[in-house]
């Protein structure tokens, strides 16, 4: 069958029937714009679509590299699972790269034929008709302007121009026309090609891709490699059906072995269970009874027994603290009855005039609490115990400042620092012996707890001035102190605040090293193991560029202060979040050499968080102290410009009143207006103003006659640079 075609004889002629076979061209090349625009959407719908799996697939493989450097808390770093993932992520980034192809071949062989039959020849037939239109316009409207023109003689003039006119228009109109019934008859041709070199385009790329898949993806080596992945699946998918089946039979045991623990209190037609008198060790939640100020707090934690102490954990604490040292002679566990409260029992301690208001949840763990904590007091628990070491005898806490205390106050000795960890744990401890390379202090002690006034007597730490005093907050003068460290603080340009626990600090040989501030916090939490220390601190540190502070958050006093000056390095834990520390320097009054000491907290945010308060702090500090430093040396060349001028108005003032020209015996200007120095007061001059950046040489008569601090002009002085 032929292709239909515009006969381009017919185009100046344009008959009615030309103009109706036109049409049908005309429509026809409407449809297949229309047609086109669509398929072109649906090949670009592939295209996006092809683009967005290979970044797609590149994001998973990125994401399954990044498997290997999650902190898993129970995963290990050599897991086989990390590895497995890592060769998965090689293979797909194969097949990323061979999707990469197949987009660029879709990109040339699918949509630029497409994106080029739509542009230029559908675009162009658009354009062609619009121009057709309006030359026809153009060559009915100069031939009626023709055909208008009268019989006189007199207008032959016109005539000539609308014959000319009608010639042009009619020219144009058919040159017009014959452009575009060549591109419409080319667009039959145009249309069979153009609509399959897309599709044929497609196939080719897919084909192609599959080829160069089976290449990349095909291999022997993968094939292995995924029976044996799929295998290990199998292996796990049937221990994981083992473990649930051993894991639902233990729930059921569980719950009918537990069915009696449902209730606080059993019930009348259970069975009664005698509690265990013969206990050692027990742990359990209890409510402990706490008095603030005329009210009374009942707070529900976890206790244990451990190393013949009784321990106490708050759910969000890492670590227990010590509630009572059961070792005490005296020490006795009985019933109580307190508040209108029912299984309410209590622990006297002699020696500390301490008693320490349990509540526990029924009769019967009362009963198993109290006999546990007296069997422990009757075998003497861990210091007396079979598997304990020797210990060291207690001694008193002395009120000597610890190593916490403020930089310049003096070192702590072994003695005292011992006396304040022994609070704790009732043992002295010490560091590991070092290594040759190790930057630590032979026979270090480790300080655990914050040993300040206010801790021992209620008052202040040595740091404010004044005599220590005691807080009593019925009393307003008591809080002047208060006012003092609020002031302070409001004067500060950074403030910042967190809540953190002292965790202990050791001294060291160097001030600075990011890896020593690490091994510290491992020295002293091995420490705290070892030793089973869980009393911590707690404190709110106050970062500003003044100082940082530790205040005591219940009572609000100020335990110690750190000069920015003397805090030389800090860091956060690398792995542990919570974890930061900082190097202090100290010197002793008639020492020549100073003292470093790493101090180690725990907060409940980020420690990079404080670590950047911390360096946000030094920096305002020291930008602080140089501008001090440029104040102070405009204000000395200030104080000598005006000893200069000081001098020239005594020197005015001394001359004689009955010397008519005295005036003119001073050294001035030809005009008469300016004193001029002579070369010994420039010399002299020159020696006391030192590198004065603008030495005043000229000095008016009439500004002599002016007050000085008229004269003397602030604004005048440019402050020397600072190397």
């Amino acid at each position: 069958m032929g292709i239909e075609k515009l006969h381009l004889e017919d185009a100046l002629e344009d008959s009615p029937q030309t103009r109706s076979l036109l049409s049908v061209f005309e429509k026809d090349a409407m449809t297949l714009k229309k047609y086109t625009t669509g398929l072109h959407n649906c090949c670009q719908r592939i295209m996006k679509a092809q683009n967005e799996l290979c970044a797609a697939t590149q994001s998973l493989s990125q994401h399954l590299r990044d498997f290997e450097i999650q902190k898993f808390p129970l995963e290990s770093d050599d897991s086989v699972l990390s590895s497995t993932l890592k060769q998965f992520s090689s293979y797909l980034d194969d097949v990323s790269s061979i999707q990469q192809v197949l987009s660029a071949q879709f990109s040339e062989t699918m949509m630029y034929p497409l994106s080029r039959f739509l542009q230029a020849d559908l675009e162009e037939v658009t354009t062609l008709c619009e121009m057709y239109q309006i030359a026809s316009n153009e060559h009915d409207s100069a031939m009626n302007r023709y055909m208008r023109l009268p019989k006189k003689k007199e207008s032959e003039r016109q005539k000539s121009e609308y014959n000319e006119e009608l010639y042009l228009m009619r020219k144009k109109f058919h040159q017009t026309s014959l452009h575009y019934y060549s591109s419409l008859n080319a667009l039959q041709y145009k249309r069979k090609c153009s609509l399959l070199e897309p599709v044929m385009g497609y196939l080719h790329a897919q084909r192609a891709f599959f080829q160069m898949g089976q290449d990349a993806v095909g291999k022997k080596e993968i094939e292995d490699f995924l029976n044996n992945i799929s295998t290990s699946v199998q292996g796990v998918q049937q221990e994981l059906q083992t473990e649930t089946k051993k894991t639902v039979e233990l729930i059921d045991s569980l719950e009918q072995q537990s069915a009696h623990l449902y209730h606080a209190e059993p019930m009348v037609d259970m069975p009664y269970i005698p509690p265990n008198t013969t206990l050692t060790q027990k742990a359990g939640y209890l409510f402990l009874r706490s008095k603030q100020l005329i009210a009374t707090k009942w707070e529900r934690c976890f206790f244990f027994t451990v190393g013949g102490n009784l321990m106490s954990q708050a759910r969000e604490e890492l670590a227990g603290s010590l509630v009572l040292d059961l070792n005490e002679p005296g020490v006795l566990a009985e019933p109580h009855e307190s508040d209108d409260r029912r299984f309410v029992f209590q622990i006297v301690s002699p020696k500390n005039k301490r008693n320490v208001v349990l509540q526990a949840e029924n009769e019967r763990e009362k009963d198993e609490w109290i006999c546990t904590l007296n069997n422990i007091v009757r075998e003497s628990g861990y210091v007396k115990g079979k598997g304990g070491g020797p210990q060291a005898k207690p001694k008193e806490r002395t009120s000597s400042s610890s190593s916490m205390s403020k930089p310049g106050s003096g070192s702590v000795s072994p003695d005292q620092a011992s006396i304040s960890s022994m609070s704790s744990t009732g043992a002295v401890p010490k560091t590991p012996a070092p290594t040759p390379s190790s930057s630590f202090v032979a026979d270090a002690p480790i300080q655990f707890d914050l040993l300040t006034p206010t801790s021992q007597n209620g008052g202040v730490a040595p740091s404010l001035p004044g005599p220590p005093k005691r807080i009593n907050p019925f009393d307003q003068s008591a809080n002047e102190l208060l006012d003092t460290l609020d002031s302070a603080i409001d004067n500060s340009t950074f403030v910042e605040s967190f809540v953190v626990r002292f965790l202990g600090s050791m001294e060291v040989t160097t001030d600075r090293g990011e890896k020593l501030v690490h091994e510290t916090m491992r020295q002293i939490m091995a420490a705290r193991a070892i030793h089973n220390v869980f009393k911590m601190t707690e404190s709110r540190l106050v970062v500003s560029s003044e100082a940082m502070r530790l205040i005591d958050p219940a009572t609000n006093t100020l335990r110690t202060t750190f000069a920015l000056a003397d805090i030389s390095f800090w860091a956060a834990h690398p792995e542990n979040t919570r974890l930061f520390g900082f190097i202090t320097r100290t010197k002793p009054p008639g020492a020549t050499n100073s003292t470093f000491s790493c101090h180690v907290f725990d907060c409940n945010i980020s420690a990079e968080e404080i670590c950047q308060a911390i360096g946000t702090a030094t920096k305002l500090a020291f930008q602080a102290l140089m501008e001090k430093k440029a104040m102070e040396k405009i204000q000395q060349v200030k104080t000598r410009e005006k000893n200069i001028l000081l001098q020239n108005i005594q020197q005015l003032e001394d001359a004689p009143e009955d010397e008519e020209d005295s005036l003119h015996n001073l050294p001035l200007s030809p005009d008469g207006k300016y004193l001029v120095l002579t070369a010994a007061d420039e010399s002299e001059d020159g020696m006391e103003s030192g590198d004065l950046s603008q030495p005043m040489e000229k000095l008016t008569v009439e500004s002599m006659q002016q007050p000085i601090s008229d004269s003397f002009d602030t604004e005048d002085v440019e402050p020397e640079s600072e190397a």
